[in-house]
């Protein structure tokens, strides 16, 4: 019997009820076959390698390592898989992070499912894929003008943390803290702290 040629494809997101739709809609087309699912980031370059997968569909956000940071780590590790960030999150600033992490793909999750379908036959044969309306976006939105320590601070403030909790958790002086929260303020024009991380998240530099 002959090998199947069928692109094997993975499927990763940290919400069950979408990881069955999606192996549900690829499942019914018959040169995909879904041969892995995960809940979680860090997992994804072991399947990967496990499971021969061709192509891998990555949420943005998981436990464990976010998309983006899956499609990195694919990329550094050498693998022929090639990746598509397929998220809620349709934002300029994570289509930039994804694109620069080695992904080959972006799209949004209410993709109708015969465009899913193809975007994947597309990426498996070396075409790059993104949403439309988002590419344009992103040619008229400035790139992130966060640092990385200031990217680390939004993160834990945008959980509601005061100066003191951030400081903690980071192993900064409030001081520190203090000074890169002002930075984060002033560049996103916002009023406060959890104001400017949720400005920078909306931005996807987060």
């Amino acid at each position: 019997m002959c090998e199947s040629t069928n692109i094997r494809v993975l499927i990763a997101d940290d919400q069950s009820l979408v990881r069955g739709a999606l192996a549900a809609l690829l499942g019914i087309e018959r040169d995909i076959d879904v041969v892995a699912e995960t809940s979680i980031g860090s997992e994804v370059v072991e399947l990967v390698r496990k499971h021969g997968v061709h192509v891998a569909l990555l949420d943005i956000e998981m436990p464990g390592m976010s998309g983006i940071e899956a499609a990195a780590a694919l990329t550094s590790a050498g693998l022929s898989c090639r990746s598509i960030i397929v998220t809620t999150f349709g934002r300029p600033g994570y289509l930039k992070k994804a694109l620069t992490a080695g992904a080959s793909g972006f799209v949004v999750k209410d993709t109708p499912p015969e465009q899913l379908a193809e975007a994947v036959r597309r990426v498996h044969a070396g075409h790059r894929v993104i949403d439309p309306t988002l590419a344009e976006e992103s040619l008229f939105t400035p790139d992130s003008p966060l640092t990385e320590r200031e990217i680390e601070i939004a993160r834990v403030a945008i959980t509601g943390a005061d100066t003191r909790e951030i400081a903690k958790q980071l192993h900064l002086t409030q001081g520190t803290v203090r000074n890169h929260v002002s930075s984060i303020i002033a560049k996103t024009g916002a009023g406060n702290r959890y104001e400017a991380a949720r400005r920078a998240k909306d931005s996807g530099w987060i």
